[in-house]
């Protein structure tokens, strides 16, 4: 190992590099059902927790607001959502034409993304690798910035 790595600073490439190359892979594959990564994420989310406000949604991804805003906006536009007017809040949910894209959509995502381990790592590695994934994930919440 080199002076201008530790295996902390390895691993972490390694996962931003995994995670990237994922990502763009992800999106290539759910341009066949018409959606982004980020979309599937969204239409997904909704469909576990409807009907959901905004601010509910926002809380479990990974996106702005301002960019969950757009978002909502132009899968409300293709006719994936709905959003009605509740008491104080407008309500999310999806519609018929969303449920059916991810009729087809969820299931095959799920073998896409499990073939990565499936293929690569056994049974016990992939719970050893998702605990220790998870670990730092929980570490991750409570980390502070180190201070200048």
């Amino acid at each position: 190992m080199s002076d201008y790595h530790t295996l902390g600073s390895l691993i972490w490439l390694r996962l931003v590099r995994f995670t990237n190359r994922s990502h763009h892979m992800t999106n290539e594959f759910l341009k066949r059902f018409g959606l982004t990564t980020a979309q599937f994420d969204v239409l997904v989310q909704i469909r576990t927790f409807q009907p959901l406000n905004q601010l509910e949604l926002a809380s479990k991804l990974t996106v702005t607001e301002g960019g969950i805003s757009r978002m909502l906006v132009r899968l409300e536009k293709d006719g994936y959502i709905e959003r009605k007017q509740g008491w104080k809040t407008k309500m999310i949910s999806l519609t018929p034409q969303a449920e059916a894209v991810l009729a087809e959509a969820f299931p095959a995502q799920l073998a896409f993304q499990t073939s990565f381990f499936d293929e690569t790592l056994t049974e016990e590695e992939q719970k050893t690798l998702y605990e220790l994934v998870t670990r730092l994930q929980k570490h991750s919440l409570n980390k502070s910035l180190p201070r200048e």
